[in-house]
């Protein structure tokens, strides 16, 4: 017997027609649910035709994001450096990953880089590492210490050190830099200073109120902040108030220069004012150095020896 194959016509379905899933009438209530789930999900994850997602703002955001979880104003950094809108995040992780490598820590790592956002698109091997080769091995500054060196002054790390760090250096070991004078971490913002706008100028201020140069080169090594002070803000109005009102001799600026770093209105002024009242005086080191509890409890001793004077006269 020969059974005989019927082909039937196809259906043919138009273009705009809309084809509904086939409902399965056993099908249970969970099913439905979960696949009601599955559906949602997988809409979440496609994007709107309206609103299509571009992969570079993406990106943007999460460099935003990524220096933002570093405590980074993206809007400073934004603003102060042009280049870090149009670098990839590989950039960023590249620094980071140089300045931690130095020892430094994450929280001061996020510190350094708001205050300088140059340093976000900086190039690590031929801006940073030079910079730490220098200090390791000219100005023998101890590796431990590098990053000590990095948090006090972060804008050693914007310096060239051809142009600005060794230069500076090699012009503080001529003045007396060196041996047990030596330049340490302590002092590292030195280098950051222009020879001739900032360090000669101060040296020439303190040699023109009547100073050698020998006698000015004795008190900026032993006090090293002298050359990091303003003159227009630090020297001038302490050395009118010292001379005028405290009527002070400069041989005793000499043997105390640290009076330079404190300040004026919070301790210079209102310690002298109390002294002069009673008619009381003292050197510098002991009306500033002391804490101001040592210095009440002084200055009561004083006039209780004022008044058993007085006494016995």
């Amino acid at each position: 017997m020969i059974i005989r194959l019927q082909f039937f016509p196809q259906t043919l379905i138009p273009l705009h027609s809309t084809l509904s899933p086939v409902k399965n009438p056993n099908r249970s209530p969970n099913c439905t649910k979960q696949s009601q789930l599955l559906d949602g999900f997988r809409n979440s994850l496609s994007p709107h035709p309206n609103t299509p997602i571009s992969d570079s703002g993406l990106r943007f955001r999460q460099k935003l994001l990524y220096i933002e979880n570093l405590k980074v104003n993206s809007s400073k950094a934004l603003h102060k450096n042009p280049n870090f809108r149009s670098a990839p995040l590989d950039t960023v992780k590249s620094v980071e990953k140089c300045l931690c490598s130095m020892g430094i820590q994450r929280s001061a790592l996020g510190r350094i880089l708001d205050m300088h956002p140059q340093l976000l698109t900086s190039d690590p091997y031929n801006d940073l590492y030079p910079v730490f080769d220098f200090l390791f091995n000219e100005v023998h500054i101890p590796f431990p210490d590098i990053q000590k060196s990095i948090i006090r002054c972060p804008r050693l790390l914007l310096c060239s050190v051809d142009d600005q760090l060794r230069p500076t250096f090699y012009f503080l070991k001529k003045l007396g830099f060196a041996g047990p004078h030596a330049i340490t971490c302590q002092n590292t913002l030195l280098l950051v200073s222009s020879v001739e706008d900032t360090l000669v100028p101060k040296l020439e201020y303190l040699q023109n109120l009547g100073f050698s140069y020998k006698e000015v080169v004795k008190m900026v090594v032993r006090s090293p902040g002298l050359l990091t002070f303003s003159i227009e803000k630090n020297f001038q109005p302490k050395v009118e108030y010292f001379l005028d009102e405290m009527k002070g001799d400069l041989a005793e600026l000499k043997r105390f220069p640290q009076y330079f770093s404190f300040s004026l209105e919070g301790k210079i002024k209102p310690r002298h004012r109390l002294l002069a009242e009673h008619g009381f005086s003292l050197p510098l080191p002991e009306m500033l150095k002391v804490s101001d509890g040592e210095f009440n409890l002084r200055l009561i001793e004083m006039r209780l020896q004022l008044a058993d004077e007085r006494y016995l006269e």
